[in-house]
Formats: C-alpha cells, structure tokens, sequence
C-alpha cells in the first residue's frame, strides 16, 4: 500500500522504521517541529531524519489543518495514513482520505489509558499490563476499531523507562499485523468497550511532586513511574526541593504523621505514608537514593544523617 506517515519522537521513529521495512512505500511523512517541552526531548529519535535519510518528502507541522497540506496529501494519493504519537487533533477531512482510512499506534491497551503518557499512568496506578494498539481513527480521540493489539508484563520493579522499552519493541509487530489485515481486504476490527474507557492528560510539574498523604505502595510506584530519563519525583526538606531516585514500600509498619523522617531499615530511610484506605495498615516509603537541590546524588543513609523532622510537599 502507498503509506502517508503521521508521527513525533521515538514512537514516530520506530513506526516509520517498521514502514519503511515493510514491502509499503511511504510516500509522505508529516511531522511536528522540534520542541523545548521536557517531555518531548525524552525519545526524541527524529522522525525527519529517518524519512530524509530514505528520500521521503517530509512536512513540518504543529497541526495538520491548512490546505498546502491538504493538497501535498491529495496529491501523495495515499492508501493509508498510519500516525503514531501526533500530538495535535487530525480533522476528518484528513483521516478519511485515504481508500483505507487512518491507523492510528498508541501505546496503550485501548479503551483504557487514551490520551497521553499511558505508561507513566499506568504504573503509577497500578496496571498488571502494558502495550500497544492499532485502530483505525474516528471523531473520538483513541476510540476507533482495534485492529492489533499487543501486551506486555508489568513486573514488581519495572520502571517507566522499563515500560518504554517493552513496548516501544511491540510498534513494528504491531503496525505491520494491523496494516496485513487491512491490505487483505478486512474491515471488520474489534469495536472498543467504552464503558472500559478511560483518558489522561499529559504530565507536568505538579504531578511529579510527593504528597505524603498517599499510601507507600502508591509513592513507590510514582517514583518508579518518574525514572530517568523523566523528571524525579520530588518533596521538599527544610525548605529545599529533594528529588527521590529510588524507593521501596518498607516491610515494617511505621504509624504518626505522614511525611515525618522516621527510621533506618536496610539500605532506606522510611518516610511515614499515609494509611491504605482498602488495608488500613500504615507502611511506609523505604528511600534508598536522592538528589539535592545542586545536583548530588547519594544513598538516603548519607543524607539524611539523623532522624526526626519532616518532608513536605512545598517549602
């Protein structure tokens, strides 16, 4: 199939990759421009420098609504658009171009987790699996028809930058099983439960600070979630931002109020958390590894050279 390729980052890059190994011919790529956003230079791979280093012609564009393009995609005469993580809305005069529609890739097990960073989501709240869709794009945003879907273990101590990897291998398998079905003939794919549905902003400063009020479990996660090369988790200590590189749920369980410095277990120092409201048993956040205002990072033994005192959420 002649293939128009819609896409950004690392995700883009690997879903354009896996086209051009194909037996498709790409014969248009439409990409954003690059951004300063702090999630965007994480898996930054540049979709244009792969789609120019193959001859494709690329466009440039933050969205996708003027008419030079709408020509340069008439006139590309494409079989299929394919688009993975564009991060603007595709009107309908677009995505119903082509003979066979639009595939969009998300990475995410659709209904659950539309919208934006899925993975970090879905760890912090405690998701068993992971992995990547392709369903073909409607009015809704991310509710269009399944046509491949593929999973992946969450394990105990997976982080964010864990879950990147795992899934972003499933993008080839996934892209390439979906665009089979389609150039076969097929046009009946797995309508989405919407009553599973669920949808997630993007992520910003305020969700990466630690409110000590959760529960440890809840904390871990988000830590593990807030791996490099993401923004730490942070809290604050006499004042000054901390950021918490690691941390487990201590074993013992340590009641008073939440975020006091409380005691040495192992290689951590336990943070008292809130209670857990299904349990009500008060674990704490075991740190293990931290990052100072300037920059250091060391074992929360050596930072915290005595007990007592509290970590907050703001100065």
């Amino acid at each position: 199939m002649r293939v128009v390729m819609f896409g950004y980052q690392t995700w883009g890059h690997r879903t354009l990759q896996a086209l051009l190994d194909s037996e498709h011919d790409v014969v248009l790529v439409v990409t954003h421009p690059k951004s300063d956003h702090a999630y965007e230079k994480i898996w930054s791979d540049s979709v244009a420098d792969l789609a120019e280093a193959h001859g494709v012609p690329v466009v440039i564009r933050n969205r996708p609504d003027d008419d030079e393009l709408f020509q340069r995609l008439k006139e590309a005469d494409p079989d299929i658009i394919v688009a993975n993580n564009w991060r603007t809305w595709i009107p309908p005069r677009i995505y119903t171009l082509p003979r066979h529609g639009t595939l969009n890739v998300h990475d995410s097990l659709l209904p659950k987790y539309a919208g934006f960073s899925p993975l970090i989501w879905a760890l912090i709240n405690g998701e068993r699996e992971v992995g990547v869709t392709a369903h073909m794009m409607d009015e809704v945003l991310d509710a269009g028809d399944i046509v491949d879907q593929r999973a992946v273990t969450v394990e105990p101590t997976d982080t964010a930058t864990d879950l990147f990897h795992k899934t972003v291998d499933l993008i080839a398998p996934v892209t390439i099983g979906a665009l089979a079905r389609i150039a076969a003939g097929e046009t009946e794919f797995t309508k989405q439960d919407r009553s599973q549905a669920s949808f997630f902003h993007k992520r910003s400063e305020e969700d990466i600070r630690i409110n000590w009020d959760w529960p440890a479990d809840v904390l871990e996660r988000l830590v593990r979630a807030q791996s490099a090369p993401y923004p730490a988790a942070f809290t604050f200590h006499k004042g000054k931002r901390l950021e918490i590189l690691s941390a487990v749920v201590s074993e013992g369980r340590y009641g008073g109020t939440p975020g006091r410095i409380f005691y040495r277990e192992g290689d951590g120092v336990v943070i008292v958390a809130g209670a857990d409201a299904r349990t009500g048993r008060n674990h704490g956040l075991a740190i293990t590894r931290v990052r100072t205002e300037d920059g250091r990072e060391l074992p929360a033994t050596e930072y915290f050279t005595a007990m007592g005192g509290y970590l907050t959420s703001r100065p």
